[in-house]
């Protein structure tokens, strides 16, 4: 039924090719391409809940396929779970796994410990958004129960390698849209599209936007032909398959839930022709490479780049200028004529043929596909027109036009006719792709005859079937030839003959008729074989009881009642020692410090332990990071730590790790799952409302705190913002821009401020403050003790002031009196809105 994490290790050499489906025609489409294992979603709990999905009846019939053709379904449930939520998460995944999945993909650490608490036979991935990027955080995965890790997008081919030496299961992106941020750490478009979360699968791509740059007085900083800022072009390992192999990936996954079937169709075909090639350690012959890589560029991209498998992430992976479909350069324009339209032609159609354009190809084109004519490359100054007959590279066509073009138009293809047509094709077959089977034929006079079918890639997988009593011939004697011609003849069912084994008696004679069904019966019967471990499995999952009275939430987790509101503290995130003093004079009792900041000022470990400043680790931790991050992890001390790779460096060293908000908590599972792994405080998603952090906090029994004050931190990308600008000289310590405080300004005129730290990694801020502290008695009545004022991007004295209004606002609280209304200019962010 399914093949477990360590048997999959044993062909790591031979990777699966994992395609995407955002419905069930993208997913055969998938299946007919040649993909190993297809990713889709099932109702609301996945990262592309705009997708088609799927039905129950449709998903199992897809799964059903799938598994015939020798294909592994997976289904994603790669969003924080609310824990109101938590019954119905489990019940989809046991709906889904009675269905046909193998296997599911998970964000959310509560949903991953139940699954695994509740349904231990299930197979679980960590998806890409826990933020997984070095050796030690995907062995904690591995310890935790995971069968695969699916690997942070931003790591290159050398970190692959060193994280393969975890023995578990690895998934690698290898095709499609790069998000901008780290996938898990991004709330942009919570806070900036109304409540639209990337964690939970809502994401409105405000990354793909135009952004000005602003200098310190709010000024634009000129940045002529990059206005997309955020927006980086797709990936493509299409050429690097052997090193991906040669590094250990288990997996090559191929983005586009929200693309249609013929992108899925002309990109799953290629990459598996790459892979077999890969595979094979052979090269196919220049044409055919040649149509690969423009069967890629006439899909939707946005260019291609690689830049993270190599070790980089410069302007070369940027799509500055645009963050529509670029499709493929195919030739440009000579020049325009006026159209000499018949005279019948309708108004409308007069008007969209103005023009003749005469266009110099550079590349084959169909007849059916669709150019775009860009002028300059300018983003509002081009028109689409249609091919109308094949043409070859040199050669000039002409295309009817709304209107005429300059010499020297840039002519791209956007949509092929071809892929669509494939694609087409695929779907109108019975079976998108039949499986490979070994025949075995006994005809022996006296004995029932049999057919026995093989799966060729799997003998695990055999069935048979017999039928009449075999006798001699009466005319013509049958032949092996005879029976290899219809017992081959397996017409609509998911099998086709690869080889034959013919045990034939001299003499036989029988009705081809009477062979057709025993043939038909041993199909059945492999089929049946083939899906009862699936069958078994529906069995055993129906026999659980109701998730309602068993999953760990709030309605059967008795509150830990520790709630102590005389023991609550006002917190202080200081950029430097002098904001760090003043917070503390203004009645800050615990202070933060980044660890870059402090190693900046020149402080140890041990002597910020000194000075009672607590240690904030980044949110981000690849390998070559472990040197700046682990000596802050000590014995007995306190940190905010950003990811679980800190995180189990902390419980390894004894530490006491408060998690960050960036491990995101939004359901009492997540609660208990990081305490029993040694969280000793949690910092709690900006993302959450006061009812749901009323409904879980009781439920800890470490201190649980909040920012109430500060600007959200809403990316962190390993892409240097700054380099929009044009000038990066590639020394992020004598970099002039980095000291700047520089913004972006968004098409709805809002502000949002940069920084870049020492190491180029970028962070976006929200640019609106919050200010909860008008909340604070909810706060403390639901069971939060430690309230921090981010002081990251605001000088001393703004963050004394601010920790001080903290201050007489935690008093008000707990004296029983309403602290003071919100600041003017601020908001409560999420705290009554919510997310989607």
């Amino acid at each position: 039924m399914s093949t477990s994490s360590a048997e999959r290790l044993t062909s790591a050499r031979h990777p699966e090719l994992l395609s995407p489906a955002g419905g069930p025609e993208a997913f055969a489409a998938a299946v007919a391409a040649g993909a190993d294992a297809i990713y889709c979603g099932m109702g609301a709990f996945n990262a592309r809940r705009k997708a088609t999905n799927f039905t129950d009846e449709a998903f199992e019939a897809a799964c059903r396929m799938a598994h015939l053709a020798g294909t592994r379904v997976y289904v994603t449930v790669n969003i924080v779970i609310k824990d109101a939520e938590m019954a119905d998460a489990l019940e989809l995944v046991r709906r889904c796994a009675q269905l046909g999945a193998d296997a599911f993909i998970i964000q959310d650490w509560g949903l991953f410990f139940e699954i695994g608490r509740l349904m231990p036979d299930l197979e679980l991935h960590v998806s890409t958004q826990a933020n997984i990027h070095d050796l030690r955080a995907t062995r904690w995965c591995r310890d935790a129960g995971a069968d695969r890790v699916t690997l942070s997008r931003e790591l290159s081919i050398p970190e692959i390698a060193k994280i393969s030496q975890a023995g578990v299961d690895l998934e690698v992106f290898a095709h499609g849209s790069i998000c901008f941020s780290y996938s898990g750490v991004c709330l942009l478009s919570s806070f900036a599209c109304a409540g639209r979360s990337a964690n939970r699968g809502m994401c409105a791509q405000p990354c793909r936007l135009p952004y000005e740059l602003l200098d310190e007085n709010g000024a634009p900083i000129p940045t002529p032909g990059r206005e997309r800022a955020l927006c980086p072009r797709d990936n493509c390992t299409a050429e690097l398959l052997p090193e991906l192999i040669e590094a250990g990936a288990g997996a090559l996954k191929l983005e586009g839930r929200m693309k249609a079937s013929d992108y899925v169709h002309s990109v799953t075909r290629a990459y598996r022709e790459a892979l077999d090639d890969a595979l094979g350690r052979t090269t196919s012959a220049p044409d055919d490479m040649r149509d690969r890589a423009r069967r890629l560029k006439r899909c939707f991209n946005r260019d291609f780049t690689s830049a993270y498998q190599h070790g980089t992430s410069g302007d070369e992976m940027m799509s500055y200028e645009r963050s529509n479909n670029r499709g493929q350069t195919v030739g440009e324009v000579l020049d325009s004529r006026r159209a000499n339209n018949p005279a019948g032609l309708h108004p409308d159609d007069r008007r969209v043929r103005a023009a003749i354009v005469r266009i110099r190809l550079d590349e084959p084109v169909g007849k059916g596909d669709l150019l775009e004519l860009r002028h300059d490359d300018e983003f509002d100054r081009f028109l689409t027109v249609t091919v109308r007959e094949d043409a070859p590279a040199g050669s000039v066509i002409e295309c009817r036009a709304a209107r005429a073009m300059p010499r020297g138009a840039i002519v791209r293809l956007i949509r092929s006719q071809a892929a669509l047509d494939e694609a087409a094709a695929a779907l109108h077959r019975d079976v998108p792709r039949k499986r490979a089977v070994d025949v075995r034929i006994r005809a022996r006079l006296g004995e029932p005859f049999v057919v026995e079918l093989t799966c060729s890639d799997d003998p695990a997988f055999t069935a048979a079937a017999s039928g009449f009593t075999v006798e001699p011939a009466r005319t013509r004697p049958v032949t092996a030839d005879d029976l290899i011609e219809h017992v081959g003849r397996m017409g609509s069912s998911p099998f086709e003959a690869a080889s034959f084994t013919v045990e034939l008696d001299e003499g036989c004679g029988m009705g081809f008729s009477a062979v057709h069904k025993v043939r038909a019966a041993a199909c059945e019967a492999l089929e049946r074989v083939m899906l009862d471990g699936y069958r078994m499995r529906a069995e055993r999952l129906s026999e659980l009881p109701a998730f309602e009275r068993t999953a760990l939430t709030a309605a059967t987790d008795e509150a830990c009642g520790q709630s102590d509101s005389v023991g609550a503290v006002i917190c202080a995130i200081a950029p430097t020692f002098d904001a760090a003093d003043a917070a503390r004079a203004a009645g800050a009792e615990r202070i933060y410090m980044t660890a870059d900041a402090l190693a900046e000022a020149g402080l140890t470990p041990d002597e910020a332990r000194e000075r009672d400043i607590i240690p904030i680790l980044d949110e981000i931790c690849h390998e070559a990071d472990h040197t700046h991050v682990d000596p802050w992890l000590q014995s007995g001390a306190p940190a905010a730590i950003g990811n679980i790779s800190e995180l189990a460096l902390a419980v390894e060293r004894g530490a006491a790790p408060e998690v960050r908000s960036c491990v995101p908590v939004h359901n009492v599972a997540c609660i208990h799952a990081l305490e029993s792994h040694g969280a000793a405080g949690l910092w709690l998603s900006p993302e959450l409302t006061l009812d749901e952090i009323g409904r879980i906090a009781p439920h800890a029994t470490v201190p649980v705190g909040i920012v109430v004050s500060g600007k959200p931190r809403v990316m962190t990308s390993e892409h240097c913002i700054l380099q929009v600008a044009g000038g990066c000289i590639h020394d992020c310590a004598r970099c002039r821009l980095r000291a700047r405080d520089l913004s972006l300004r968004n098409i709805d005129g809002k502000v949002l401020p940069i920084r870049t730290d020492i190491h180029g990694r970028s962070r976006l801020y929200d640019g609106i403050s919050l200010d909860l502290t008008p909340q604070l008695p909810r706060l403390l009545s639901a069971g939060l003790t430690r309230f921090a004022v981010d002081g990251t991007l605001i000088d001393a004295d703004e963050l004394a002031q601010l920790v001080s209004r903290a201050r007489r606002a935690l008093d008000a609280a707990q004296a029983g009196r309403k602290p003071a209304k919100r600041l003017p200019g601020t908001s409560a962010g999420c705290l009554f809105v919510g997310v989607e």
